[in-house]
């Protein structure tokens, strides 16, 4: 098959990328849980928040997307603190509240996504941190120390092989 026929493609996402000392806080909520066996607990170098899932997309066009994805931000902040089972197996901790910081945010990245002709998510966004798969039957922690994070940008993040890389901070 030619490579034309099958462009290379990179897996990509936006996401809230959490300082050390939010990273630290999210693992120690993480290990507050009971897991039952076959749970996959997230590493505690991949804990974020997603924006915008965008999957695989021509990695051509990553300069194009690069700077396709600057757009007017606030800083704001997220108060984690409400952990939940998902009906499907997955363990989040959710925000206390949507910050209107958060939204604004996530409505500016829906209009770049729409203006480098991608479409965003049709189902509606439900910020969260997800901390395991296949967690059906966890026990959900009560209470966790208070996660107060003063978000002061975003990111765009690629996946690849399991490996989570930052390829552009904006601020």
């Amino acid at each position: 098959m030619s490579e034309q026929a099958n462009p290379p493609s990179t897996r990509l996402f936006l996401a809230l990328w959490p300082d050390p000392a939010v990273r630290h806080l999210l693992r120690e909520w993480r290990d507050a849980w009971t897991w039952p066996k076959g749970a996959s607990p997230v590493h505690p170098d991949k804990l974020h928040v997603t924006l915008h899932f965008l999957g695989g997309l021509p990695s051509e066009r990553l300069p194009e997307l690069l700077d396709g994805f600057t757009v007017p931000f606030t800083p704001f902040r997220l108060d984690l603190g409400r952990a939940a089972l998902w009906h499907n197996g997955i363990a989040v901790l959710e925000p206390q509240a949507q910050p209107p910081g958060l939204l604004a945010l996530h409505r500016r990245l829906s209009d770049a996504l729409v203006a480098l002709g991608l479409q965003p998510e049709a189902r509606a966004y439900r910020p969260h941190v997800t901390m395991a798969r296949r967690a059906s039957g966890a026990t959900v922690p009560l209470e966790g120390p208070p996660v107060l994070w003063d978000v002061r940008g975003y990111a765009l993040v690629e996946s690849k092989n399991g490996v989570y890389t930052v390829l552009r901070n904006y601020t």
